[in-house]
């Protein structure tokens, strides 16, 4: 299938009520395990490489952009490519050559006027180009220490933020955090309410890997949209190659990857059935730890 745009599986996941899980993609064995999980589930998925992914691969973009693309174009389920927490002007810029609908323009770390001024910009730029463009305000926890814990997005500033900005969709600090390794967050569902009521943009939820499965669908039935996940992949991950290794000498990095790449899969069709707001008695929440 066709690569598809991230707004169009935003909105039609706005439209029907239902969250969607755009997950972050690291290495192929991410993307492989994101495609597959989605198409098992039924159900559309973003796939998300972020500014430090970019690092990770000695700060080239095209190579794992080439190999996520390729792999989104063969699902039999609607994909699409997101750059994700972009703070460079310059990689910003490289995403419509690279296959990328939408980017997310991270100004979070400053001051709310250099924030908008920032973010303004870049949203001229990315329409300009036909990218959909996301930008965060509240500062989600958790990031590199960049972003401090506790803080909340004001719904009378996040309305005037979407305003002066023009973006496309806004992530929210909602008491979730980046990189959280158990999922004990507790989410404000009242603040996600008014801020849903205060901004005509869907709502994106970072940090969700820390949250639970009745957190998750609570957030998406008060208004949540678009649902960042990456750490529990990488625990997944993790996990499976520590279980695969045991005390066994391997030097076929297939006979560990396969697992882990399996592993991953699994997690991704568990949450996407839980943003679908469905209930499943045979899949139990997925534990983080």
């Amino acid at each position: 299938m066709p690569l598809v745009t991230t707004q169009e599986i935003v909105e039609a996941a706005r439209e029907r009520g239902v969250g969607v899980g755009a997950f972050n993609v690291i290495t192929l064995e991410h993307a492989a395990a994101i495609v597959d999980g989605a198409e098992r589930a039924g159900a559309a998925v973003v796939l998300q490489v972020s500014e430090n992914a970019v690092r990770y691969h000695g700060g080239r973009l095209s190579p794992i952009a080439a190999g996520t693309a390729s792999l989104a174009a063969s699902a039999t389920v609607p994909v699409s490519l997101h750059l994700d927490h972009v703070e460079d002007e310059e990689l910003m810029r490289q995403a419509p050559e690279n296959g990328f609908s939408s980017v997310m323009f991270d100004a979070s770390k400053r001051d709310f006027e250099d924030n908008v001024r920032a973010t303004r910009a870049a949203a001229d730029w990315a329409h300009e180009q036909g990218i959909y463009l996301e930008a965060e305000l509240g500062e989600v926890g958790g990031k590199n220490g960049a972003h401090a814990p506790g803080v909340r997005t004001d719904p009378a500033e996040a309305s005037r933020y979407v305003t002066s900005t023009g973006v496309d969709s806004l992530a929210v600090a909602v008491g979730s955090s980046h990189a959280m390794t158990t999922r004990t967050a507790h989410l404000d569902h009242a603040l996600i309410r008014r801020l849903r009521d205060a901004v005509p943009v869907p709502l994106v939820l970072h940090g969700s890997s820390g949250v639970s499965d009745a957190d998750l669908r609570s957030a998406v039935d008060a208004g949540m949209v678009k649902v960042n996940i990456g750490t529990i992949l990488n625990v997944a991950f993790t996990n499976a190659v520590r279980e695969a290794l045991g005390d066994e000498l391997l030097v076929d990095p297939r006979r560990y990857l396969a697992p882990a790449r399996a592993s991953m899969s699994t997690v991704v069709e568990h949450l996407l059935t839980v943003l679908r707001l469905e209930q499943r008695a045979d899949r139990p929440e997925v534990a983080v730890d």
